[in-house]
């Protein structure tokens, strides 16, 4: 039996990090369906205005993902004046 490396990491860092952060995800069927490029973002929110957005994601039959999608393309247009 081989012995392991004492050294143990969760992944090799990527030798471009620009070209790897800006790589696009094809890991699942829905990130085909959007575009070549998304981006997470995190955002620190209330526990309360978190179900609020959650109530109105239901209640409006959208994910919360989709939603804000929205609302960012809305209230951050590209320099044309249309959203992508």
């Amino acid at each position: 039996m081989s012995e392991r490396s004492p050294k143990r990491t969760f992944a090799a860092r990527p030798a471009d990090p620009e070209s790897w952060i800006k790589a696009p995800v094809r890991s699942s069927p829905r990130a085909e369906a959007t575009a070549d490029f998304t981006a997470r973002l995190t955002i620190d929110v209330t526990a309360d205005m978190r179900g609020r957005i959650k109530i109105a994601a239901f209640q409006r039959g959208q994910t919360v993902a989709d939603m804000l999608r929205t609302l960012f393309e809305r209230e951050f247009p590209t320099s044309e004046g249309e959203p992508r």
